[in-house]
């Protein structure tokens, strides 16, 4: 096994997953991470103690501190400027961000991030010519070049916790992948989505692998492999993948995905198969895991961080190891899965030759049914038939869409597994019969959380009435879509809510897309005109899909994101590349008229808060000078009362500081309100249509104009 080929302690804690390398004079990588006290150490064993501007330092020792005075969200550090070969620290908190010159102890820049700073890549996105530290907050991303101005902005469907840049569909020039908290893995070519993969839990952390495949790990301990939007391989574990790096560890020249985990270990997996080829153990959880040069010998290193400050950094094997790191390991691991597998079919066998015998010996007995039975011998012509169903929910159970697993003669199904991504907790479902042995059907409830296509891998357990062995059926069924939307009449009420657009598609290919997305009994049939109502079973009311025989698209419904995923499922069945629309939400478009108005609100309170701080500073100055006067003069009656007055003033700071930090946090909450209607309003459009319209929303808000705002979410259209 590999060994570290060198371990520090650092005596600092870190951060989980605020740990960077940067070359910040152009040459020596700097182990650079955050802290919990609101600082950002820099840890350069080739020169010591800088000092200057923010930076702390001494002689006598490697490290040198930045003080932030504010909570670390994220640190990262690259190229910010293409014309000088150093790199450029990056350090966001919730309010603001800071490009900082760590070989000239400088500000490049410090920049309001009204949205947070959750996660920070650096680097060349699509063809904008200067490099971008794209920034993922509350709901939006955005990218700053190295005069601090944001040429990159855009909307995304919630929070934005990981961010990675990669070549995703070959085109020559980078992509974001970006992971959010709504489960959403999202690929953007500059500001347009052309890919998405919904997962199970909040994305955590994202890396480069090689070509167009990327590494993942969800908040649920999940870690796993996608080429574009194939997934290769994932496994899940008990604990919590902190974060994950590509490395090529075993010296085959394909990188394995490394994660560190919430119990302190580290692993090496492979790329195609999700095999472990490599594993170290810290005695604490780690905080991360980069690469470089470090030894400044020419190969790069592996470095992982414990959260108690102990580095150790690993090189990559020999060629001769032929990817192999974990040889004796592996050999015993091997031998283990053999020797279980051949009592798996042992077992089997006995169980096989069991039945044999009962079955020969029950013949003269004249008991060969029961033994038959009792040995769980099953007609040869059993069949496991399976049926979804909505269910609206009566008798105090919520609605939902139930899943009938029955058999086709008298054997009974005694359990039922279901294996489905996303619906339960954990992943999967048994269900037992509430009479054992009676039941030759079993109902499942189901409870799709999103509007997408899920695979129920089923296995059932069928035998007759008295058995003690069982049979097991394997089968898959597809969830559609929409399946929680039931068939209604035309005496359902319409939504005043609308979509229309055209589209040069016959009604019955539209017809064919609701067959397929919608969970019915039968197949709907329209010789004309097209007009269909289902009701929402999670309480959005009614959704209506109508189309005109000239090709005029109407769908109503009060739900704006209803309303967009419908669009977006019918756009990729129809193979539609451009769509423009006109939107009427009344309900939330006057939502959104009351959210700007305390946005306006929340941002005159803080400036009159930073206004009456910045008072109170210089007041406190004053105080403080004349305090000390009287105390050198011996004055101590008006020592005291100067003291006095400062102890009074910061009681008054301390009630405005929370009073700050409340309205932030209001303002946070209603900027990203504003945010995601945005990204509704976009979603409702397709392709260059959609690009604009966020383009559109975003220089209205800029400019502070509202009654456009509201022209272009209507219209989709930019207007003078």
């Amino acid at each position: 096994m590999l060994v570290p080929i060198f371990t520090l302690k650092l005596n600092h804690k870190i951060n989980p997953r605020m740990v960077t390398v940067g070359k910040y004079d152009g040459k020596h990588p700097c182990l650079t991470c955050a802290t919990t006290a609101g600082k950002v150490f820099i840890h350069n064993p080739h020169t010591r103690g800088e000092r200057g501007g923010r930076m702390e330092g001494s002689a006598d020792t490697d490290i040198s501190l930045l003080n932030i005075n504010q909570a670390v969200s994220a640190v990262c550090a690259g190229r910010l400027d293409a014309s000088k070969p150093n790199d450029i620290l990056m350090v966001g908190t919730q309010t603001n961000l800071l490009a900082y010159d760590v070989d000239n102890n400088s500000d490049l820049f410090y920049q309001d991030t009204p949205d947070g700073s959750n996660a920070i890549i650096v680097g060349h996105l699509g063809s904008i010519d200067t490099p971008l530290a794209v920034v993922g907050g509350n709901c939006s991303l955005h990218g700053y070049d190295y005069e601090g101005n944001d040429p990159f902005w855009t909307v995304t469907g919630d929070n934005v916790c990981s961010l990675a840049m990669l070549d995703f569909n070959g085109d020559g020039v980078n992509e974001l992948i970006v992971g959010s908290e709504d489960f959403d893995i999202r690929i953007f070519k500059e500001d347009e989505i052309i890919a998405e993969m919904t997962e199970t839990e909040t994305i955590t952390s994202l890396c480069k692998m090689m070509g167009s495949r990327f590494g993942y790990a969800l908040a649920n301990g999940t870690v796993g492999v996608y080429d574009r939007t194939a997934r290769y391989w994932r496994i899940k574990s008990k604990n919590q993948a902190v974060t994950i790096n590509s490395f090529d560890l075993d010296g085959d020249g394909v990188p394995e995905l490394i994660t560190g985990w919430s119990n302190g270990k580290i692993d090496a997996r492979s790329d195609r198969t999700g095999e472990v080829v490599f594993k170290d153990n810290f005695t604490n959880a780690v905080a991360g895991i980069v690469d470089a040069d470090y030894r400044l010998d020419g190969q790069q290193q592996l470095i992982c961080c414990s959260i108690e400050g102990e580095v150790r950094g690993y090189k990559a094997a020999p060629q001769e190891m032929k990817g192999n790191l974990m040889d004796t390991n592996v050999e015993q691991e091997t031998i283990r899965e053999l020797s279980q597998r051949k009592q798996n079919l042992l077992l089997e066998l006995k169980n096989y030759e069991e039945n044999q015998k009962a079955a020969q010996s029950s013949r003269p007995s004249g008991l060969g049914d029961l033994d038959q039975g009792q040995m769980g011998i099953i007609p040869a012509n059993t069949q496991l038939q399976t049926t979804l169903q909505v269910n609206h929910g009566k008798e105090g159970k919520a609605p939902h869409v139930e899943l009938n697993v029955c058999t086709t003669n008298d054997t009974v199904v005694r359990a039922v597994l279901i294996f489905a991504e996303g619906i339960f907790e954990g992943e999967s479902y048994v269900v037992h019969p509430v009479n054992v042995g009676v039941s030759s059907s079993l109902r499942v409830p189901i409870i799709p959380p999103k509007d997408v296509p899920v695979d129920l891998h089923i296995k059932a357990f069928v035998g007759l009435r008295n058995s003690n062995q069982f049979h097991v059926f394997e089968l898959t069924r597809q969830l559609p879509r929409f399946s929680m939307y039931a068939l209604c009449g035309g005496d359902v009420p319409e939504p005043k809510s609308s979509v229309v657009f055209q589209v040069n598609e016959r009604v019955q290919r539209v017809l064919m897309w609701i067959n397929q997305n919608f969970l019915l009994q039968e197949d709907l049939v329209c010789p004309g005109a097209l007009d269909a109502r289902f009701m929402s079973l999670r309480g959005a009311g009614p959704l209506c899909v109508k189309m005109e025989t000239n090709g005029q698209v109407t769908i109503k419904t009060d739900d704006m994101d209803v309303a967009a995923e419908v669009i977006q499922s019918l756009a990729l069945f129809l193979k539609i590349e451009d769509l423009q629309v006109t939107a009427d939400f009344p309900d939330e478009m006057e939502a959104l008229r009351l959210t700007l108005i305390k946005v306006d609100d929340f941002h005159a309170v803080r400036q009159k808060l930073t206004a009456e701080m910045a008072d109170h500073s210089n007041l406190i100055r004053s105080l403080v000078v004349r305090a000390e006067d009287a105390r050198l003069m011996g004055d101590m009656k008006n020592m005291k009362k100067g003291y006095m007055e400062l102890f009074d003033l910061n009681k008054d700071l301390i009630n405005g500081y929370k009073i700050r930090c409340n309205n932030h946090t209001e303002l946070l909450s209603c900027l990203k309100q504003v945010n995601q209607v945005i990204q509704k309003a976009g979603k409702l459009r397709v392709g260059k249509h959609k690009t604009q319209v966020v383009n559109a929303c975003r220089d209205a808000i800029k400019n502070n104009n509202a009654s456009s705002l509201f022209k272009i979410m209507r219209s989709g259209a930019v207007t003078s």
